[in-house]
């Protein structure tokens, strides 16, 4: 079965910094795309960042220079580091999986951003 829980959102004033972690089990996570998306309220959710099994990395451009994706093949994590962050990050913010070759994905559960000005 496979799951992936995430954790690190919450409350934050404008400027400061969160970090999202998102554990995996169930999958062999070293093959796997990962990446963070977000959800703002009557929006759609919208990738935030990418990275490839490899260490490529895709990032929106409202967040470059500002957060940065990582991944720990040991701990099966990937980690989002969110810098300077502004009222307009406020969201949902989803981790996701994607297995070689495109064939499944998987998304956790959510959590919570909340960047207060």
């Amino acid at each position: 079965q496979v799951q992936l829980v995430e954790s690190g959102g919450g409350l934050v004033q404008s400027g400061g910094s969160l970090r999202l972690s998102c554990a995996a089990s169930g999958i062999f996570f070293r093959m796997y795309a990962v990446g963070w998306y977000r959800q703002a309220p009557g929006k759609q959710r919208e990738l935030v960042v990418g990275m490839t099994s490899g260490g490529e990395t895709n990032y929106a451009d409202s967040v470059k220079g500002r957060f940065t994706i990582s991944r720990d093949n040991v701990k099966n994590t990937v980690y989002l580091q969110m810098n300077s962050l502004k009222p307009e990050d406020t969201a949902v913010y989803y981790c996701n999986v994607v297995s070689p070759g495109k064939l499944t994905n998987y998304w956790g559960q959510g959590t919570q951003v909340t960047v207060s000005s």
